[in-house]
């Protein structure tokens, strides 16, 4: 079967390459009635807008890069198929990186994105990187960048993030109103941008209810080391009733290390993670948690990245974009008290 092209439909339609073109393209210009004709004619025929050519009239490549720190985590994998399903619906391909928590495989995933022409950019930052001097290069180039949950208050583009204050202060706050008075965070390295604003909320609630802040209840574990059970020993000196992960990967690690201790959840300690993974609900104790809006982090970021490209800023809403985060409140901790 041949390919259908545009000048095929202007044939039949008797109508103008550029009048169909602009049909396809929902141009103010058409009248709807003409855009109905062109775009029913171009399903019943099953045309597909070549890409090459496309890139080549508009001189772009209709493909953006995606750049996360690791793909295996469920949170990226989910904001992937959100910006996957929002690139396809708008035309655009969809290239992803993987910079393994390493500054330096970012710095050569970008440098690899840009030399594969992409569009533009969506960066959730490594948890080592400090320096963004290659993404200010980048936008001076006037690239389009958008950033998603881990993001650099020092560049000035758009960023997407859930509502991690917030959550974190609904989680700390779920553990006061049940009891807890003596709640350990658990979270990851201090200079990343979630775990300061998770740190925020949990130190805002305690303030709302009047508990000490006490920085002994506090951990941080690099990303790179999954062994909390040393930390999990030193917080336990500290005589804690709560634990409060800033991720559900580290709260699964607190999960093991109580169990290893022979700790009961909830009765000794509740335990409330970050992310709602797909099994947190099938663990013993089903785990609460905070559950982290991935694939509307995903939709956002590449809707604002793509408005960005076509030249649409009047689109982007006020940066930085927060996503509300939901608490869901399950038998690792105890029930609120009347």
């Amino acid at each position: 079967m041949d390919t259908v092209t545009i000048k095929d439909i202007a044939r039949a339609l008797n109508l103008s390459t550029s009048t169909v073109s602009r049909a396809l393209r929902d141009s103010y210009e058409i009248n709807p009635e003409t855009k109905r004709l062109v775009t029913e004619y171009a399903e019943r025929l099953n045309y597909r807008p070549n890409p090459i050519a496309l890139s080549l009239k508009e001189n772009r490549s209709r493909v953006i890069g995606v750049i996360v720190p690791q793909i295996a985590n469920v949170f990226f994998s989910q904001v992937i198929n959100g910006i996957e399903a929002v690139a396809y619906s708008r035309g655009y391909h969809v290239i992803i990186f993987q910079s393994h928590e390493s500054y330096e495989r970012e710095v050569a995933t970008v440098q690899q994105a840009v030399a594969r022409k992409t569009d533009g950019l969506l960066i959730s930052l490594a948890s080592n990187t400090f320096d963004i001097a290659h993404l200010q290069h980048l936008q001076e180039k006037k690239l389009p960048i958008v950033l998603f949950d881990r993001i650099s208050t020092s560049l000035d583009v758009p960023c997407v993030t859930a509502d991690n204050f917030m959550g974190a202060f609904s989680a700390t706050e779920h553990l006061i109103k049940s009891g807890c008075r003596r709640i350990a965070h658990v979270t990851v390295p201090p200079h990343i941008s979630i775990t300061q604003e998770r740190l925020a909320g949990y130190r805002a609630a305690l303030d709302t209810y009047g508990i000490p802040y006490d920085e002994n209840l506090i951990r941080h574990v690099e990303f790179t080391n999954n062994e909390v059970l040393p930390i999990i020993d030193e917080l336990l000196d500290q005589s804690p009733d709560a634990l409060f992960a800033a991720s559900d990967r580290l709260a699964l690690n607190c999960l093991a290390a109580l169990r290893k201790r022979n700790i009961a959840i909830p009765e000794r300690i509740s335990l409330i993670g970050f992310t709602n993974i797909t099994v947190a609900d099938l663990l013993a104790p089903a785990m609460s948690t905070v559950e982290q809006p991935a694939l509307e982090i995903g939709q956002v970021a590449a809707g604002q990245l793509i408005d960005l490209i076509e030249g649409k800023p009047k689109n982007t809403p006020s940066n930085p974009v927060r996503i509300p985060a939901r608490l869901m409140i399950r038998s690792s901790t105890h029930p609120v008290s009347n």
